[in-house]
């Protein structure tokens, strides 16, 4: 069985750091894709950032270059999402997803999705 489990959300003022944590079990983790979705209330899910299998790759949604950084440790089964210079804009709760297809999947191509953890950025 698939588990992806979310942690490190939590209340920030907005100017903080997050460090997101996605631990995964019941798959070979170094054979998927990992990725960092967030949906913040009454809007749809959206992309942030992908990695590579090997980690080699990275790929990000436009509103959060430059701020945060995804990063992975396949001998840990484990994807990061560090997140600096927090915006109320970043409020939403948070999903790693996993995914078997070519880089870089669509989102559509993500088969695994954790239950989400919710960051809140205060102004």
């Amino acid at each position: 069985q698939v588990q992806l489990v979310e942690s490190g959300g939590g209340l920030v003022q907005a100017g903080g750091s997050l460090r997101l944590s996605c631990a995964a079990s019941g798959l070979t983790f170094r054979s998927y894709v990992m990725g960092w979705f967030r949906q913040a209330p009454g809007q749809e899910r959206e992309f942030v950032a992908g990695i590579s299998r090997g980690g080699a790759r990275t790929t990000s949604t436009d509103s959060v270059k430059g701020r945060f950084t995804i990063s992975r440790d396949n001998a840990k089964n484990t994807v990061y999402l560090q997140m600096n210079s927090l915006n109320a804009e970043d409020t939403a709760v948070y999903y790693c997803a996993a995914s078997s297809a070519s880089w870089a999947p669509l989102p559509d191509e993500y088969k695994y999705w954790g239950q989400g953890t919710q960051v809140t950025v205060s102004s």
